[in-house]
Parts: structure tokens; C-alpha cells; sequence
């Protein structure tokens, strides 16, 4: 029915909104970008100049290769493009090179390769069925999911002023979500594997995958009561899954692995030697456990419980990638992030497995996965949230509940990626689009779920709202204070933690509401 309804009047809006937001793309090709910028200059200029026995032992610039094989040849490809542009950013030794043709070619290619990002949520759209009747088209679900995914302000600011490829990547992701809702679980399983290849943060991801292609996919029937008839159970469809993710790698990691430099690869992938939290705290359990840790040690001080001698003067909050030693917690090591991020995935897969719950049921795991490895995982880049926000979209639209964590999460996550764009110009850009968008998905999933009760308590309502007096702050107060001199971390340090508790209790109350679900016969039959 969705899809009917998407054909017959859909593609005129879907059109009109994919070129809007193209358009508003365009509009900050001139605006800041960030070191990524100098990042991504520099692998087109390795993969274009050097073989590729050299792509990751090049280390002329701080920023090395450390994205795995098919993102270098993604730049590879690129490059070759570059070059009629101006062929001085694929110099190596061209450090922080930044002529007017190469930020317009690198911000074109993210606008352009954005086009998956595009096809991506057309597909999304076309899995939502059409229950909810809409005579107005701004009402329609379809419509509602199209502008969350293709408008959403964390890609915006984060792809298209401080400067990445996320919407490319989240462009596969959202595909083969789709796919798997379509029931084309090979091509979905293919896209995923190539999507690690590009960036292997999506590894955060792949146990709701993998658990949900063996339960949907690998055993082909359920009993009458929902739980899974084991004699169902599929070499064939095993054995192509395995045969998927072999070639997958094997094309990504084979050149590598017949030139002996698997271990090199491996070791740029996962840099263990960075500090416990990014430069700016995620906000995540470990921002609150840091500043904990300071509150202690301020209060120690004081009641003398502490020896100011022995206290390291580094600070995490100075804005620096360092390792950290914590003062009075204990200090925490990438094997109790990796263990604590396992325990907070594995009930989510658990879900998954015993209460299965088809597609939307997949598409909670994967969002609880991205979240869990979000709130434990070791120096987490505050744009991770993203991972999170997307494919909570798909939900949002769907049920009440899932909205209004939608709402506290989205809101919370994107006025924590505010600190990314501290340049005066961008203040009113960034203000104004988060504005826009949190302004229409508060009243479009209101309007979409008006005959239910408040998406928000008042609680939740109050904490929201508490962002405009922060943000109020940390722009315009702080700064005329003798205490920026000082203490210029408060700022980062305040919006961290209390981004921190939001997107904690977002999780939270999403996870709740997945273990208390109660799941119907029918459903589980499905």
C-alpha cells in the first residue's frame, strides 16, 4: 500500500525534497571545514601518487590512512577526478592545501556521492505501509520519514560544513536495512559487508545483522506458538551468507594480505594507543565518568583528602587527543569499554532471538547496538550519535513511543555536535537549522500521533527545553567572563555532560520498552 501510494503521488514531494536540501548543500560549499578536510585531501593525494604497498605506511601528515580498503579506493576514484581540478591537492607533501578548486571539488563529491544517501531513504520510504491515511501528503508517514532522514541537521552539519562522507555511508546502511525489510536478505547482507569495508565503525552494528539473517534468513520456519522450528535450519542459505562476507573481504583485504601487510593494516584500523574519550567527550557514560572524577578530585583537594603534588596538570578538557589517567576512579583500559559495550548489546540480541519481531524488530536491535557501543565504546567520536538518530527515524514514524525517544535522543545528539562548529560565522547557520528541524519533528509527530497521549512528559519537556538557557551560556555569557581564561573547557565540558544524560536516558527507556514489549502470536509468527 505504501509503496502504491508512493508511486501514484509520492515522487513529485520526494523530488522536491531531495533537490531542496541539494540546493541548501550547495549554499555552504564556502562555508568552515575542519582538520577531516586536510584528512581526505591527503588520501586522495596517497592513493593517487603512491602504490598501493605503500597506502598505509605513508605518514608524511599526522593524518594517515586509517580507514579500511574500500574507502581508500573510494579516494582512489575520486582522485582521478580531482586532478582536473587542481592537480596540487594530490601532491603529498602539500599539507593543509586549500585552494578555492579543491574545496569545491571535495565539497561537490560529498554532495554528489550523497545521491546513494538519496536512493537510500526513497527505498525506506517505500517499506512503510501506508495504515495511517493521510488526505494531507505533509501528514503521511512517508513523507514525515523522508524529511527526518534527507533534512536531518547532524548529517548536514556534519558532512556538509565540517566536512565527512557520513551521508555516502549511512547511504548503504539505510539500503541495506531496506533490503532486509523487503525480504532481500542476500542483497541486504552484501551491502552491509561492504559497508564495513568502508568504514569499520559499522562493526558496532553487525550482531543485529547477523543475528537477524540466522533467525529470518538461515532458519526458514517458526512453530505455531512463534518459537523457532529448528529443523528449519538452511546449509544452503548459510553457506551463501559465508560465501557473501568471503569474497567481500577477501576483494577488500586479499592485495593486502598477498603483500604480507595485513598486521600494518590492522593496526591503523584500530588505534588503541588514543586516549579513553575523542578530543571533545562524546557524550556518553564515560564524559559522566570523567567528570565525576574531576568533581572528586576537586573535592579531595579541598577536605585535603588528596596531595595536589600527585595530581597529573594534563587535562582531558584542554582539547587534545591523549591518553588519561583517572585521579580517584579507577582508570578505565579498551578491554573494560569492549567488555561493557558487550554486556549493554547482548540483551538487545537477545530480544532479537527470542522475541522476534520481524523488520522493526531488527531495526530496535540496531539502533540499541549503535547505541550501547555509543554509551561504552572507547574513544568514541561525538558524531557516532548519528548511527543512532537515522535508523531510530525509521521507528519514530511508526509508534508513539518510539517517537518521543526519538524526539529526546535526536534533540539531545544534535545540540551535542554544536562544539563541532565554533567558528562566529556558522553560530546562526547551525542555530537556525537545528531550529527548523527540531521545530518539524516535534510538530509532524505530533500532528502523526495526535490521538495518542504526549510523545513528552513533563520532565523530558523541561530538560529539553533547559538546552536554550546552556546554549545561551556557553556562546554568549561565558565568553565575557574572567573564567574563560581559565577554564576554557567548562563550555565542552558542560554540554558533554548534560547531552550525557539525555542520550542515557534515552537508551535506557528505549530498552525498557523493547524488554517489557510484549509480543503477539501472530507477530511472532511472522
Amino acid at each position: 500500500q505504501g509503496a502504491r501510494a508512493m508511486a501514484a503521488g509520492g515522487r513529485g514531494w520526494f523530488r522536491a525534497l531531495a533537490l531542496g536540501v541539494s540546493f541548501l548543500k550547495c549554499l555552504l560549499i564556502p562555508a568552515y571545514y575542519s582538520t577531516d578536510f586536510e584528512v581526505h585531501r591527503n588520501w586522495l593525494a596517497i592513493t593517487h601518487t603512491l602504490p598501493l604497498s605503500q597506502w598505509y605506511y605513508e605518514a608524511t601528515s599526522e593524518w594517515t590512512l586509517d580507514y579500511p580498503p574500500f574507502f581508500a579506493w573510494f579516494e582512489y576514484a575520486l582522485s582521478h577526478i580531482a586532478k582536473y581540478f587542481d592537480p596540487q591537492m594530490l601532491v603529498v607533501e602539500n599539507l593543509n592545501y586549500a585552494s578555492r578548486a579543491t574545496i569545491f571539488f571535495q565539497r561537490l563529491s560529498v554532495i554528489f556521492t550523497d545521491t546513494l544517501f538519496i536512493y537510500a531513504v526513497h527505498e525506506c520510504c517505500r517499506c512503510i505501509n501506508g495504515k495511517r491515511a493521510a488526505k494531507d501528503i505533509l501528514e503521511k508517514p512517508t513523507f514525515i520519514l523522508a524529511v527526518l532522514l534527507l533534512w536531518n541537521f547532524g548529517l548536514l552539519i556534519v558532512d556538509h560544513i565540517h566536512f565527512q562522507y557520513n551521508g555516502f555511508l549511512f547511504g548503504l546502511m539505510l539500503l541495506s536495512v531496506a533490503r532486509l525489510c523487503q525480504k532481500r536478505y542476500l542483497e541486504g547482507a552484501l551491502l552491509f559487508a561492504v559497508l564495513l569495508h568502508f568504514k569499520h565503525i559499522y562493526m558496532y552494528v553487525a550482531p543485529a545483522y547477523g543475528i537477524y539473517l540466522l533467525r529470518s534468513y538461515c532458519f526458514t520456519a517458526n512453530n505455531a506458538d512463534g518459537s523457532l522450528k529448528w529443523r528449519s535450519f538452511s546449509f544452503l542459505h548459510v553457506t551463501l551468507l559465508g560465501l557473501i562476507v568471503c569474497l567481500v573481504s577477501a576483494l577488500s583485504l586479499g592485495p593486502f594480505l598477498v603483500l604480507g601487510q595485513l598486521p600494518q593494516v590492522i593496526s591503523r584500523l584500530f588505534p588503541f594507543k588514543r586516549g579513553l574519550c575523542h578530543a571533545y567527550w562524546a557524550p556518553n557514560f564515560w564524559a559522566l565518568y570523567n567528570a565525576m572524577d574531576k568533581a572528586l578530585t576537586i573535592l579531595g583537594l579541598k577536605c585535603n583528602f588528596l596531595d595536589g603534588k600527585n595530581i597529573p596538570k594534563a587535562s582531558m578538557t584542554g582539547g587534545l587527543v591523549q591518553e588519561f589517567q583517572h585521579t580517584v576512579l579507577p582508570s578505565v583500559t579498551p578491554l573494560a569499554t569492549l567488555i561493557c559495550t558487550f554486556i549493554a548489546i547482548l540483551p538487545s540480541v537477545f530480544c532479537l532471538w527470542f522475541k522476534p519481531q520481524g523488520p522493526r524488530g531488527f531495526v530496535q536491535c540496531l539502533v540499541l547496538c549503535a547505541l550501547s557501543s555509543f554509551m561504552f565504546g572507547w574513544h568514541v567520536h561525538e558524531k557516532a550519535i548519528l548511527l543512532a538518530i537515522l535508523p531510530l527515524s525509521l521507528l519514530s514514524i511508526q509508534r508513539a513511543k518510539d517517537a518521543g525517544i526519538y524526539l529526546i535522543l535526536a534533540t539531545t545528539g544534535h545540540f551535542s555536535l554544536f562544539p563541532l562548529l565554533f567558528t562566529p560565522p556558522e553560530l546562526p547557520i547551525k542555530i537556525l537549522l537545528m531550529l527548523l528541524f527540531t521545530v518539524y519533528s516535534f510538530s509532524s509527530l505530533k500532528s502523526l500521533f495526535r490521538r495518542e497521549k504526549p510523545l513528552l512528559n513533563w520532565l523530558e519537556a523541561i530538560y529539553l527545553i533547559q538546552l536554550v538557557p546552556l546554549e545561551i551560556f556557553c556562546e554568549i555569557v561565558f565568553p565575557l567572563t574572567p573564567w574563560k581564561q581559565h577554564f576554557p573547557f567548562v563550555p565542552l565540558l558542560l554540554t558533554s555532560v548534560y547531552c550525557a544524560l539525555g542520550i542515557t536516558y534515552a537508551w535506557l527507556k528505549l530498552y525498557v520498552s523493547v524488554l517489557t514489549e510484549r509480543v503477539s502470536v501472530r507477530q511472532k509468527a511472522e
